[in-house]
Parts: structure tokens; C-alpha cells; sequence
């Protein structure tokens, strides 16, 4: 659908993925490549009463899960805060952050904000080492958390 300048017609565009930032609890801003693991389930309790006149059992929202989150970006010097950051966790001073993460529109505006509560590293991977490939240093850091909230700017 073109855009013929009405409200209808940009609304109705499907926001790009390909833009977005990631904002850790002090401010800092880091840009990553990929970002997966945005997701969040609710588990199922299924009950049925001793006396139900109904043979199946009821479907109940139970507790609600996330997954991790995983976040991919070229190998730099800059790197350094997410090695920091992982390394607390094994000296047991993790210092747990809120993580934000802003999927912005073609104006550099945020179009959705999810936000991770109480977010810490759970796994770093560095990146592969080939000397024959052609493809750039990858590093991949995955953070687990306790709450996600999605949110339309």
C-alpha cells in the first residue's frame, strides 16, 4: 500500500527490525548485531474436581517463564563492559541490571521498548576462529532474566 499522506497509510506499515539499541542499567548505550530469545510463555495447570460431569480436564494459566536472551555483536575493544559483567558472576558480585532493549522506526524513534528486570549474564562465547573465513569476530554474550515487559512508544 502506498502512501497517499492519510493517518491510515503509515500506520498500517509494519515497523523494520533492523534498527534497534540496547541500554544497560547505568545509561550505557551498546549497539549488537542480533538479538534473540525475546520471548515469554505462560505454563498450563490442568485440573479436574472429583465430581466434574465434564470427562477433560480444565486448562489454568500457571507461572509464566522467560527465556533467555541472546545478543550478538562484532568483537571489539569495547567489549570489555560485557567480559567485566560476566566476570562479576563468577567472583559471585554481579551487580543484577534492568536491560533495555529499543526496536527503533526509520526516524530514529523507539517504535517498542521491552525491558528486562533483573537481568545478568548467564553465558560469553567468543568468536570462532578460522583463519580460511571471510566473516567478521563475533562475540556472543546470553543474559537471563526475571521479567520482561514489552511496551509500544
Amino acid at each position: 500500500m502506498p502512501n497517499d499522506g492519510s493517518s491510515s497509510s503509515t500506520s498500517a506499515w509494519p515497523t523494520a527490525r533492523f534498527q534497534f539499541d540496547v541500554r544497560w542499567g547505568d545509561g550505557t548505550v551498546m549497539h549488537f548485531q542480533e538479538i534473540s530469545g525475546l520471548e515469554t510463555e505462560t505454563q498450563v495447570i490442568e485440573y479436574r474436581h472429583g465430581n466434574s460431569p465434564v470427562f477433560a480436564a480444565m486448562k489454568m494459566p500457571g507461572l509464566v517463564k522467560y527465556g533467555n536472551v541472546t545478543l550478538k555483536k562484532g568483537s571489539a575493544p569495547a567489549s570489555a563492559q560485557t567480559t567485566a559483567w560476566f566476570n562479576a558472576v563468577r567472583t559471585n558480585t554481579v551487580q543484577r541490571a534492568t536491560v533495555t532493549i529499543r526496536l527503533l522506526d526509520e526516524r530514529g524513534a523507539p517504535a517498542m521498548v521491552c525491558t528486562l528486570a533483573k537481568a545478568w549474564p548467564r553465558k560469553l562465547t567468543g568468536t570462532d576462529l578460522n583463519p580460511t573465513g571471510d566473516q567478521w569476530a563475533l562475540e556472543t554474550i546470553e543474559i537471563a532474566h526475571e521479567g520482561m515487559t514489552l511496551a509500544q512508544a
